[in-house]
């Protein structure tokens, strides 16, 4: 039984209204996806939105920041189930954290679906919990992310990975961290359209300015379970020159 999906991303300035602040779409984009993956990891089925609830916007998030959107299943019935979301706000540098927007959203499972959905746990909460010291990050890999072969390209797998390495390195120091360098990068098996990714990041060795952290990136079929690990890369990451290290 799956547990909290998590998707955090950065507020980049083409996610912002002139404000500065995080489009309400770009938000609820966000929020969308995560309540699919979450639907999607219970009941292991092809599922589409139909309908969301009571979206409230408590707090913008603004440009630099983390935002992370957290999706758990509520409620099963028959054909449908509801995922509550929340998405969070954080700044990376003092770690201050913020619920901007709340909402549920309905999803339906298309027809031709095995009926009924699994029930949900009442013990499910159990498996939220992230190994201890790894940050844990999810997405999908949708069309204009794949080749002709109809998988992930490995410049936006690289990618996800230096934007993994980048969050934790930034969350253990609470400095400005830059990539200085990538080790080797190993491709171990493709990644296909419609799956989900799972990136695992775990900061390896901390020096007085610079942190490396291991990356691996997680292939999941969303209708099968079946998982892989499809990608593993270490980075070092430089605190700039304007940054002060006390360790």
């Amino acid at each position: 039984m799956a547990g909290v999906v998590r998707l955090i991303d950065m507020v980049f300035p083409g996610d912002t209204n002139h404000h500065g602040t995080l489009f309400g779409g770009v938000a609820l984009a966000h929020m969308d996806k995560v309540a699919f993956l979450a639907a999607s990891r219970h009941g292991r089925a092809p599922f589409v939105t139909a309908a969301s609830e009571r979206i409230d916007f408590a707090a913008p998030a603004l440009k630099g920041e983390l935002i992370e959107a957290a999706g758990r299943v509520v409620r099963v019935g028959t054909r449908s189930l509801d995922i509550e979301v929340e998405l969070v706000a954080e700044a990376l540098l003092s770690g201050e954290r913020r619920l901007c927007t709340r909402g549920r959203f309905t999803l339906v499972a298309r027809e031709g679906t095995t009926a009924p959905l699994p029930p949900l746990a009442s013990s499910s909460t159990g498996s939220e919990a992230e190994p201890e010291g790894v940050l844990v990050m999810a997405d999908m890999v949708f069309p204009p992310q794949t080749n002709h072969y109809g998988t992930l390209f490995g410049g936006d797998a690289l990618r996800m990975l230096g934007k993994a390495a980048f969050i934790a390195a930034t969350r253990d120091t609470r400095k400005v961290m830059v990539m200085a360098a990538s080790d080797r990068v190993d491709f171990t098996t493709p990644i296909h359209e419609g799956e989900m990714v799972e990136l695992a990041a775990r900061v390896v060795m901390r020096g007085n300015r610079s942190r490396r952290v291991r990356v691996e990136l997680w292939a999941e079929n969303l209708l099968s379970a079946e998982r892989r690990c499809a990608a593993s890369a270490e980075f070092v990451m430089v605190a700039t020159a304007s940054a002060h290290f006390d360790a």
